[in-house]
């Protein structure tokens, strides 16, 4: 499997680490992503579109938090990457961020897995 680092971005409350496994882009946030943060996260998501990813697992073991921006943002690429045929797969969201896509009822537009290695997997059939 095809896992080079393509890059990374940080502030003070958010690291975003993006490799290729694959036919999928790995999009690790870790640690807050808010107002603040999002366009850590943004930016490597459309980059990862623009480079003809279109489908994205966004491994959310590490994310201790996500507020209404954050939220946005994933929407945003999950239209985008649905748009180029793919989607936006999230993985191993920790209780407090899993929440915050229970009460906005967001879960039901993702597809969401346990862990990143469940997401990866199910990608391994051609899946988008």
């Amino acid at each position: 499997m095809d896992r080079g680092t393509v890059g990374s971005a940080q502030s003070g409350r958010l690291l975003v680490e993006v490799r290729e496994e694959g036919a999928s882009a790995v999009v690790t946030p870790a640690g807050e992503l808010d107002h603040h943060t999002a366009d850590l996260l943004r930016e490597p998501l459309e980059d990862c579109l623009e480079r003809g990813f279109s489908r994205l697992v966004v491994d959310c073991s590490r994310l201790e938090f996500c507020d209404s921006t954050g939220l946005n943002v994933l929407l945003g690429a999950r239209l985008k990457a649905e748009a180029a045929g793919g989607g936006v797969h999230l993985a191993g969201m920790l209780p407090v961020v899993a929440r915050v896509f229970e009460i906005t009822g967001a879960e039901a537009v993702f597809t969401v897995h346990d862990s990143l290695d469940a997401a990866l997997a199910d990608g391994a059939d051609g899946a988008g």
